[in-house]
């Protein structure tokens, strides 16, 4: 019998995750809202590149069973993300791959695993083509595109946070063969 301690608990991890994806959300939101103030900007940047940092390791705890490689190509990314000047586009990725290992293991609802998936797919394709100028150019917040690709994802994030907060994530029970009577 194994006995999960808080330190290695997935309700915990989920926990942490979800409060992190709504600390995240709002500071990113700020940052946008108050583009300009070099000062606030700033620490409201170090704050997202934490918050990248935290969800990467909570969420590769979660998924890694799932997937140990994906899990750590998508905290990977998370940690370039936090460091890259391309952030997007890491976020995007990661995002894609956490997503798809939830579904995977059925560790959140299908539907919303699903919508993290397509919305994550969405930037990953529109991101790049941003880049190249296209879709009013590189993560142009004024474009109206841009505000469309990102919608799917807030709606993703920001369910996501209130289900691992309230519910935390199904771990499924690993197959442990039963002892042998020798």
């Amino acid at each position: 019998m194994t006995i999960r301690t808080a330190e290695t608990s997935p309700l915990l991890y989920a926990r942490v995750a979800g409060f992190t994806f709504l600390f995240y959300i709002a500071a990113g939101i700020t940052s946008l809202a108050l583009a300009g103030r070099t000062n606030v900007t700033d620490v409201l940047s170090l704050l997202t590149s934490f918050s990248a940092l935290v969800l990467g390791v909570t969420l590769y705890m979660i998924t890694r069973e799932q997937g140990p490689a994906l899990a750590m190509l998508a905290l990977t990314c998370r940690v370039l993300e936090a460091v890259s000047g391309e952030a997007a586009i890491f976020f995007a990725v990661g995002s894609m791959l956490f997503s798809w290992l939830l579904l995977r293991g059925r560790l959140i609802p299908v539907a919303l695993a699903w919508l993290g998936v397509l919305a994550s797919v969405l930037l990953v394709v529109i991101l790049p083509l941003q880049l190249a100028g296209l879709f009013g150019g590189p993560t142009s917040w004024s474009a109206s595109v841009t505000w469309l690709v990102w919608l799917p994802m807030l709606v993703f994030e920001v369910t996501l946070a209130l289900w691992l907060l309230i519910k935390g994530v199904a771990m499924p029970t690993p197959n442990v063969a039963p002892p042998r009577a020798d």
